[in-house]
C-alpha cells in the first residue's frame, strides 16, 4: 500500500479538515462517476455457459458491473481517494497459513512465500509454526492472523475438490496483510465456494530473503512456479487470477508470456500502471506527483531494501550508499533494479517492464479495471487502442476512485462489486473446461491486415510478424 502517512502528518490538521469540508462540498455539484468500457467492437469472444447458451465476454463483463459508480463525495478527487487508503483502516479479518517456497530455477535462485487463505483460528503456541527461529521470518514477527502450516496440514492440503481457486499478487512493496486485497478476498470466501492465495514478492509480508534477489515489475518467475504447483496440488480446481497494481503489471507479464499454455481460466488487471514510462513521467511531472506519491513509494523501497540489507549488500553489483541517498522511486528503481537486472537506465527497465504490449498475447479473458483520476497509475498510460485490438481483454474505466481506493459513503469500495461479480460469473455460469471461441481469429494482434480486392496488387511486400513478448532484456524464463 503506498504510504503517505508522514507526507499527510506533516500538514496542520486543521488545513486538512478545512480542506476536506470545503471540496466535500463543492463536489455535491459534480456529476455522477462515469463508467465506460474499452474492447474490440469487431471481433468477440464468445464463451460457453454451463446451460450450453454461447456469451460474449464483453456481456459477462458488463453484466457483472454496477450501472453506477457514486462514491464518497468528501473524497472528491484522485488525490482524496488515495490518501483514503492510508488513513482508513478497516477490520476485515482474513486468516492465512504461509507456505514457503525455494525457486527451482538457478537463474531466480530464492525464496518466496503463499499465504492461503483458511477460516478463522486461534493463533498457535507452537513456536515452529511462528517461526519464532526466524528463519524465513523478520525480527518483527509475521503478518497479523498469519502463521505457518504444520507437517500435517502441509500433508492434507493436496486436494481434488472442484473449487474455483484465486491467485493473487499485491502491490509494491505490500503483502497478503494489505487490505485492499482482503476486501477481495473475504466476500469470496466467506462461504466456502472459494479458495485463494496470495503470493508474496520476494522480501514482502515479513518474509526474509535467501539471496540478493528482490522482484522487479516483469518479475513473473515466482508466480509462474506457483501456478505450476497449484495445478499439480489441486488438479481440478479452475484457477482464476488477480494483480493489484504493480502486481497487476506483473501479473498482465505473466498472462502474456504463457499465452496459450496459460493455466489460468480468467483474470481481473486492478489499477495496473500499464506503461511505466509514461506514468513515470507524469509522476515527475508535478509538484504532488514527485514530492508526495514518488517520494513516498521511493521510502517504502528504501525501507525494503534496508530490511535487507544484510543480504542484498552481498550482491556486487549494489551500491548501498547510493541508495541509501535516494528519494524517489525512479531514483531506487535506478539505483538497485539496474544494476541487478543488467538495465543500463531506468528508462530501458520501464520500457522493457511496461505490460502494454504484453497484454496483446494475452489468451484467456481478462477484466482490468482503472480510475481515470488515478493519480499513481495514470489516465495517459492507459492502453485505451490496445484494448480494441483483443478480443480477450475488457477495460472498465471509471472517472474517479484514486490508486486502489473506489471509497463509497460508508466506507465501502466500490471495486470489490465488479471484482466479485466477475469472479463468481466465470466460476459460477461459464464453463471454463470449453476454451472461448473468437470470432475473426484472423484479426487478432500480430496478424497482418488483408483486403481482398481484385484491383489491388498481389501481396508480395515483407511480412513480418509481430511479437509482443519479445523482450530486450534475455532471462531465462521456463515457460
Amino acid at each position: 500500500m503506498l504510504d503517505l502517512t508522514a507526507t499527510l502528518n506533516s500538514i496542520p490538521l486543521s488545513v486538512l479538515l478545512s480542506g476536506l469540508i470545503a471540496m466535500g462540498v463543492l463536489s455535491w455539484l459534480r456529476p455522477k462517476g462515469r463508467i465506460a468500457f474499452h474492447h474490440a467492437k469487431d471481433n468477440s469472444l464468445m464463451l460457453t455457459k454451463k446451460s450450453g447458451k454461447e456469451q460474449s465476454f464483453v456481456d459477462v463483463c458488463r453484466s457483472a458491473t454496477p450501472e453506477t459508480c457514486n462514491l464518497n463525495p468528501f473524497l472528491y478527487n484522485g488525490h482524496l481517494q488515495t490518501a483514503w487508503t492510508t488513513l482508513k483502516h478497516d477490520n476485515v479479518p482474513v486468516y492465512y497459513k504461509r507456505r514457503m517456497f525455494e525457486s527451482e530455477s538457478p537463474g531466480f535462485a530464492g525464496h518466496y512465500a503463499m499465504d492461503f487463505v483458511v477460516e478463522p483460528y486461534e493463533m498457535p503456541t507452537d513456536p515452529e509454526l511462528l517461526d519464532q527461529a526466524r528463519k524465513h521470518t523478520q525480527d518483527s514477527g509475521l503478518p497479523p492472523r498469519t502463521s505457518f502450516y504444520s507437517g500435517e496440514e502441509l500433508a492434507a492440503l493436496p486436494s481434488d475438490d472442484t473449487k474455483p481457486m484465486l491467485v493473487v499478487l499485491h502491490g509494491l512493496s505490500g503483502g497478503s496483510h494489505e487490505v485492499y486485497l482482503r476486501h477481495i478476498l473475504a466476500p469470496l470466501v466467506a462461504d466456502g465456494t472459494w479458495e485463494a492465495c496470495v503470493v508474496n514478492s520476494r522480501g514482502c509480508a515479513q518474509t526474509k530473503i535467501s539471496t540478493g534477489v528482490l522482484y522487479n515489475a516483469r518479475a513473473t518467475w515466482d508466480v509462474r512456479e506457483a501456478v505450476k504447483w497449484l495445478r499439480k496440488t489441486f488438479p481440478n480446481r479452475p484457477l482464476f487470477g488477480i494483480g493489484f497494481s504493480l502486481g497487476a503489471n506483473i501479473l498482465t507479464n505473466y498472462l502474456g508470456e504463457e499465452g496459450d499454455n496459460c493455466q489460468l481460466k480468467g483474470a481481473v488487471i486492478c489499477a495496473s500502471p500499464w506503461n511505466l514510462t509514461v506514468s513515470n513521467v507524469k509522476l515527475q511531472d508535478t509538484w504532488i506527483g514527485k514530492n508526495v506519491y514518488s517520494k513516498a513509494m521511493g521510502t517504502s523501497m528504501k525501507k525494503l531494501f534496508e530490511q535487507h540489507v544484510d543480504q542484498v549488500s552481498k550482491n556486487p553489483r549494489i551500491d548501498v550508499d547510493a541508495i541509501r541517498s535516494i528519494n524517489y522511486l525512479h531514483e531506487f528503481d535506478r539505483a538497485l533494479q539496474c544494476p541487478t537486472w543488467g538495465y543500463p537506465t531506468e528508462g530501458a527497465y520501464y520500457r522493457d517492464a511496461t505490460s502494454t504490449d504484453s497484454m496483446l498475447a494475452i489468451r484467456i479473458p481478462f477484466l482490468s479495471i482503472q480510475a481515470e483520476d488515478d493519480p499513481i497509475a495514470c489516465r495517459e498510460a492507459l492502453p485505451y487502442y490496445e484494448m480494441t485490438q483483443t478480443p480477450y481483454g475488457v477495460m472498465l474505466t471509471t472517472s474517479w476512485g484514486g490508486h486502489l481506493g473506489w471509497f463509497e459513503y460508508g466506507g465501502a469500495r466500490w471495486f470489490v462489486k465488479p471484482v466479485t461479480n466477475f469472479l463468481n460469473k466465470m466460476a459460477r455460469e461459464i464453463d471454463t473446461t470449453i476454451p472461448g471461441v473468437v470470432e475473426h481469429p484472423e484479426r487478432l494482434p500480430g496478424n497482418i491486415a488483408h483486403h481482398d480486392d481484385p484491383s489491388k496488387d498481389p501481396d508480395l511486400a515483407p511480412k513480418p510478424q509481430f511479437h509482443p513478448m519479445q523482450r530486450k532484456l534475455a532471462l531465462p524464463l521456463g515457460i
